[in-house]
């Protein structure tokens, strides 16, 4: 029996979605390993993963239906990101 998952990267400015059929009972470690992602990113080893924004590990058992997630490093401070906008509406607001 198959099952279907995903397998997705993204990058700020496009995000790759890889549609797969794999036996029932692969692992994580499969679907990247399938997915070929390995040529375009290099070594996947490396990487978090999770499945439908979950953190999961390399070797956990995959279901129909799942989405397996590569995460990246962050390249921006998301709370200096959040006082930058703030400060920048502040700045246009007008008094009440």
């Amino acid at each position: 029996m198959k099952i279907r998952v995903e397998v997705v990267y993204a990058l700020a400015d496009v995000q790759t979605i890889i549609e797969l059929e794999l036996e029932q009972g692969a692992r994580v470690a499969q679907a990247l390993e399938a997915s070929g992602l390995r040529e375009q990113i290099g070594e996947l080893s490396g990487y978090p993963v999770g499945i439908w924004g979950a953190r999961a590990a390399i070797d956990a058992l995959l279901r129909d239906g799942d989405r397996v997630e590569i995460y990246r490093e962050l390249t921006a401070d998301l709370k200096e990101a959040r006082r930058r906008r703030a400060g920048k509406g502040n700045a246009t607001r007008k008094p009440r």
